[in-house]
């Protein structure tokens, strides 16, 4: 739903995690719909710095999700919402922002509010989760899938494979670490992974946000696997962002699994890289899409890696159509 000729209201929409590196495209996507979106965010004045012209195109509301941990203490952020899109998620954990409260117990609270006041809630989380896992980051996150499949909401679950893009914090330090002369690799890194780009999740997120509710819809239905066209192992995907980059091959080096797992728990205790003891088990297993639904709801096959970015935030300033659309309302 989107602003027609005969001025139906725009679908109103708080994107959770606005300003961040999935949740601005997200916004971009939403914005092209005609969508009225309201960013989420732990520090809404940091948004117009973050992101020029942010501050023209949205609204803005502080949601520090540690602190929403029951159905109440959402109705307020709530308020005037019709769809909610969750793209919060956190990487290391920082006094009260743990992995349980963030992306367990506010998810909860969160989907129980939407089910009370009939709202769409559409969460991002991650592929690769499973009941074994010894990583509290990946049991937090499956955790909040159980509590949102178990809440009656109107809900999605949209697990996307590792991102590629500009302004990534792990896209970055992957395109950093290729440029190396020497990979470091762990030895049981074998799984694949389905990279996308970021861009095509926020056009597939806008798309699932806005799809006309189905109450007859099952869990298969409701859940969003998405990658990009091709596999790769971790050894393979740096390659390939070296090609890129005009650089000769690199000579490999397979870490032992112990000191993969060693240095995955240093990383988390220092907060250095993105390397995580999560995404070291991440590593050891495929982190592929069962079914890839995303040239579904593009409508065409994703963006080969490396593609430019027809639709940047970066690029909001040219956007004047919607702006003027924004401001008659």
């Amino acid at each position: 739903m989107c602003v027609s000729r005969d001025r139906v209201p725009p679908v109103r929409v708080l994107v959770l995690g606005g300003s961040g590196f999935i949740g601005r495209h997200a916004v971009a996507a939403l914005l092209e719909s005609r969508c009225s979106v309201a960013i989420g965010s732990r520090h809404p004045p940091r948004i117009a710095r973050r992101v020029p012209n942010l501050a023209d195109l949205c609204g803005h509301r502080q949601a520090r999700l540690e602190r929403l941990t029951t159905p109440a203490s959402w109705l307020d952020l709530l308020e005037d919402i019709d769809i909610v899109l969750n793209c919060v998620g956190i990487l290391r954990q920082r006094g009260r922002e743990t992995y349980r409260r963030v992306h367990h117990l506010a998810v909860a609270a969160l989907a129980e509010a939407c089910r009370l006041g009939k709202r769409r809630l559409v969460h991002v989380s991650a592929l690769g989760l499973h009941y074994g896992a010894r990583s509290r980051f990946l049991r937090s996150k499956r955790d909040g899938e159980d509590a949102l499949r178990a809440s009656g909401a109107d809900w999605a679950i949209v697990r996307p494979s590792l991102l590629d893009g500009e302004g990534g914090y792990g896209a970055k330090w992957l395109r950093r670490v290729a440029r190396w002369p020497w990979h470091a690799l762990p030895a049981d890194a074998s799984g694949s992974i389905a990279a996308m780009h970021v861009a095509d999740l926020g056009t597939a997120l806008a798309r699932i946000a806005l799809m006309p509710p189905d109450p007859n819809a099952g869990e298969r239905e409701r859940i969003f696997e998405l990658g990009g066209p091709d596999r790769y192992t971790l050894h393979e995907y740096l390659s390939m962002l070296r090609r890129s980059q005009g650089d000769r091959p690199a000579r490999s080096i397979r870490v032992p699994t112990l000191l993969a797992r060693m240095g995955a728990h240093l990383c988390d205790l220092f907060h250095v890289s993105p390397y995580s003891f999560g995404h070291w088990e991440l590593l050891r297993r495929d982190n592929v899409p069962e079914i890839n639904r995303l040239p579904e709801l593009l409508g065409h096959a994703p963006r080969t890696l490396g593609a430019l970015v027809v639709r940047s935030p970066r690029d909001w300033p040219t956007m004047e159509p919607v702006q003027a659309m924004h401001s008659r309302q």
